[in-house]
């Protein structure tokens, strides 16, 4: 099947939970399928990186758009626009263009569209579209707001929200087919949609992360993240202020270790306890050492939607997890066998505390959560489930 892919990031290197997901995914399906990718980048330095996509697609193509988001063009535009913030800073003229143009010259069998805010470089066309979802983004940036610190502005961030909602539903039913991450996200897209044809192809693992022994018992707490994500910042602060301080209280010799991309954002978090890690985007190697060096994750997160690709990554390399039941929602995974779920932050010390303390305890946990990623979330076994959309897309 010839495909056409958006996406609104290059995959690769695969170092954000996108990019991991959109990068494994094309690397098996490439084996069955020819695949031209479009892609956004925000600086010409990520061209570097298109001949490792040209592995396995037939053709990459890139377009800019702004480095940084909040620039003052894109916050006129979405003022003066209908749309909303998320689709103007991730909107090209020229990726229309050459859209509509490659459209007009080649005949393929379906467009891949990963996320809805891509959807408005795909002109009125008779190919099937899948629109892959990979959380729902009007709830993420609707808990933002709820907890924006800056009262008057919140009516004003909420009207964006709301036109978040209505084009992600607008795109949603045009799309021959929508597929989510998560059955809870399925959910909340058929109550949004009422008839909407939904499929769950959950997220997964690279086989980079999973170790022959991934055990390594120590009292080093990871949160790994890109903290240009809100969540990410949100859950960084919360472990660092709220929970971290409890699980110093019985375990003193306790570290931390935030890790990620984009730490400047974060940097007041640092202290005496606290180390922050700054990875550069292609430091793969980095990410895989502090998975290995570290104990255990410790995950608070809040914001609604999607699967955890750090919590699956942290499982495969031998980290037990404790997280929140939002952190979890996605991942089939069994309270006190393959995760520990904590209801509130000292429910969420209390359960790292006891990895902490209880080697045997830790072991079963890690070992468990280990064999429910490698039989249940691998990139082949989701592909497959993938193609099968395709499949039955592309046949009417």
């Amino acid at each position: 099947m010839k495909i056409l892919m958006l996406t609104p990031y290059l995959p690769y290197p695969p170092s954000s939970g996108g990019q991991i997901r959109s990068y494994n995914l094309i690397k098996q399906l490439s084996k069955k399928h020819k695949i031209t990718l479009f892609s956004l980048i925000k600086s010409d330095e990520e061209k570097k990186y298109v001949d490792n996509l040209k592995k396995y697609c037939q053709d990459v193509h890139v377009f800019k758009r702004p480095e940084k988001p909040w620039t003052l063009r894109n916050i006129v535009r979405t003022g003066l626009s209908l749309h909303p913030f998320l689709v103007v800073r991730n909107y090209s003229y020229h990726e229309k263009a050459a859209v509509e143009k490659i459209l007009a010259e080649e005949e393929f069998d379906l467009i891949h569209a990963e996320t809805f805010y891509v959807s408005p470089h795909i002109p009125v066309t008779k190919i099937p579209v899948v629109l892959v979802e990979q959380t729902i983004e009007y709830q993420v940036y609707s808990h933002f707001v709820q907890n924006f610190w800056i009262l008057p502005l919140r009516p004003i961030l909420l009207i964006d929200v709301l036109k978040i909602k209505y084009w992600e539903t607008y795109y949603w039913k045009k799309a021959s087919r929508v597929v989510a991450v998560s059955e809870r996200d399925a959910k909340v897209m058929r109550y949004l949609s009422k008839g909407l044809d939904v499929t769950v192809v959950p997220n997964g693992v690279g086989e980079d992360l999973i170790e022959e022994n991934g055990i390594h018992f120590n009292k080093k707490i990871l949160f790994m993240g890109n903290y240009a994500w809100l969540q990410n910042v949100e859950a960084a602060r919360v472990l660092a202020r709220k929970i971290f301080p409890k699980i110093l209280e019985k375990v003193p010799d306790a570290q931390l270790l935030i890790a990620g991309q984009n730490t400047e954002k974060i940097s007041k978090l640092e202290s005496k306890n606290i180390e922050l890690l700054d990875l550069k985007i292609d430091d793969i190697d980095g990410v895989k050492r502090a998975y290995k060096e570290s104990g255990i994750l410790v995950a608070p997160l809040y914001g609604p939607g999607g699967t955890r690709l750090k919590i699956l990554g942290a499982m495969a390399a031998g980290l037990p997890v404790v997280t929140t039941e939002v952190g979890i929602e996605g991942i089939d995974a069994k309270e006190n066998e393959s995760v520990l779920i904590g209801k509130d932050y000292a429910g969420l010390a209390k359960q790292a505390i006891k990895l902490l303390e209880d080697k045997d305890f830790y072991e079963k946990v890690s070992k468990n959560a280990r064999i429910l990623v490698e039989e249940n979330y691998s990139y082949e076994s989701i592909a497959k489930k993938l193609d099968q959309v395709y499949q039955e897309v592309s046949n009417g």
